[in-house]
């Protein structure tokens, strides 16, 4: 891993006023990601710094998505900022095959996270990514821990991002519409008509209770309904997760200590939002193979 600069990294300073200016700009969820985000320095002076515009109301919702290694020494501080959900990435339950993924990984260390999480209020949905052969025999043990500890699940079609080659990611693509179909076997379904404004669909197991996600960009383009886009820690603006458009908004902020020129920016960008990916694995091939790495993007 080649780590950048500091100077390139946008200051906790600079995050606050690149986040507030979006909520004053009409953004009502802010999610905060990775990597981890819990591991950067000082990261809750940025939490609490956020809970102003929860307390407005300008911000309806902050959230976080983690890897849960660093939720036993900050769930409480989180629920105190205002954060009441967060997503935790989980693809196995089986200890060695988390370490061999995660290349760091305590699966301990984690499941105490989330029990921390659970203490301190926060509601917690495990993400993750369904991976042929993997975690694939694992199906109904994640379904049915998840719903032992009150936790929904999302599944997520693996993308084709940079991080791996081609041939490896159509080995690994599992179809969400054959883990539904498996899921199906077992359970009654009933589709739930909720969206969140990003790619998720819902349905309910009746036996359970639980809700489990599918975020599916191969089987089912859901752009129609997306309305998320992602800021990078260097300021750059992805208006999509599969598409190289991109906007700097750093430039613009550092350009002056008023907001004008980045609210312009932000208005320009969103305006280039596209209206889809380009993802495809049919034909055996994978196609809108994407060149920047997911570590890039965030996670």
């Amino acid at each position: 891993m080649t780590f950048l600069p500091k100077k390139e990294l946008l200051t906790l300073e600079e995050l606050d006023r690149m986040c507030s200016t979006f909520v004053s700009l009409g953004v009502e969820k802010l999610r905060i990601t990775g990597g981890e985000p819990l591991v950067r320095r000082d990261i809750m002076t940025f939490f609490r710094a956020m809970t102003r515009h929860l307390d407005s109301g300008a911000l309806k919702e902050l959230t976080l998505t983690t890897n849960g290694s660093q939720l036993e020494k900050y769930a409480d501080d989180l629920f105190a900022a205002g954060v009441r959900r967060v997503n935790i990435s989980l693809d196995t339950l089986d200890e060695q095959k988390f370490a061999d993924v995660t290349r760091w990984g305590r699966l301990p260390q984690v499941l105490r996270g989330i029990d921390a999480a659970q203490k301190a209020g926060l509601r917690v949905k495990i993400n993750a990514v369904a991976l042929k052969g993997f975690n694939e025999p694992e199906l109904f043990q994640m379904v049915e821990w998840c719903a032992k500890h009150d936790m929904d699940l999302t599944w997520i079609e693996v993308m084709p991002m940079g991080d791996l080659g081609n041939e490896d990611r159509l080995d690994q693509y599992w179809s969400l519409k054959d883990l539904r179909g498996q899921l199906a076997q077992r359970y009654t379904l009933t589709d739930l008509t909720e969206r969140s404004g990003g790619p998720a669909r819902y349905v309910r197991l009746e036996e359970t209770g639980q809700k489990i996600g599918f975020i599916t960009p191969l089987t089912h383009n859901f752009c129609e309904s997306c309305n998320r886009v992602r800021l990078t820690c260097t300021g750059e603006l992805f208006m999509c997760l599969g598409q190289e458009d991109r906007a700097d908004l750093r430039a613009p902020l550092r350009a002056s200590p008023e907001n004008d020129q980045l609210e312009d920016a932000i208005r320009a960008a969103i305006s280039l939002k596209p209206k889809g990916h380009d993802f495809d694995y049919s034909r055996q091939t994978v196609a809108g193979q994407m060149t920047r790495h997911m570590s890039h993007t965030g996670g």
